[in-house]
């Protein structure tokens, strides 16, 4: 699966302790290849978030992305990365 970032995506990822953002690192490499790996605990939704998905970063980090349909290609859109707490308000 393609993957690309919304532009506020990159600027708070880069923002970011290290850890997290080698951890994201890590994570978008295996999602990349396998998009529903167990690990990454890829899950749809709900509510305010209804229509995007979710994958963990770390034990409380995640990052929000958007399937779309490009042509034959799905291209996962990320568009917010944070805590459970800060995402789900």
């Amino acid at each position: 699966m393609n993957v690309e970032y919304d532009p506020d995506f990159i600027k708070r990822l880069k923002k970011l302790d290290v850890r997290i953002r080698n951890s994201f690192k890590e994570r978008i490499l295996k999602f990349s290849k396998k998009p529903r790996d167990p690990q990454l605990n890829n899950h749809q939704l709900k509510k305010e978030w209804q229509g995007y998905r979710s994958i963990d970063i770390t034990a409380d980090w995640r990052a929000i992305y958007m399937e779309i349909k490009d042509g034959k290609e799905n291209v996962a859109y990320f568009v917010a990365i944070g805590t459970h707490k800060e995402l789900y308000k």
